[in-house]
């Protein structure tokens, strides 16, 4: 199966509104498009005192809501990428940031799909 970055994003400023790495805003998306994904971000940007959480959504069947499927705390200053576990996404979905305390910082994402 080839492997390819559905999504890139370079120095996305995250600050308190929820943003989309798919939309790269902070208005929220519902991508359909099949697959097994796997989020990549780059938060060595992050200071002492920030935390910022990273979130991926998806619908259970096509009619249903986007709910939370699982979510990553980050706190103060980090050296290594935070890399999810791959899902099989396909219904309605989104992977966002956000910032719970600290200062905006500017984050590089990358979305990974096999399909």
């Amino acid at each position: 199966m080839p492997i390819s970055e559905a999504y890139s994003r370079s120095a996305a400023t995250v600050g308190t509104t929820e943003y989309s790495i798919v939309n790269d805003s902070t208005t929220l998306a519902t991508d359909t498009t099949d697959g097994v994904y796997q989020l990549y971000v780059d938060p060595t940007t992050m200071a002492k005192g920030d935390e910022y959480v990273f979130r991926i959504y998806e619908k259970v069947i096509s009619t249903d809501a986007k709910q939370l499927v699982q979510a990553w705390t980050l706190f103060g200053v980090q050296n290594t990428l935070l890399v999810t576990p791959t899902l099989i996404l396909m219904h309605g979905w989104d992977m966002t940031a956000q910032k719970v305390a600290g200062t905006d910082s500017a984050f590089d994402f990358s979305i990974r799909k096999v399909a």
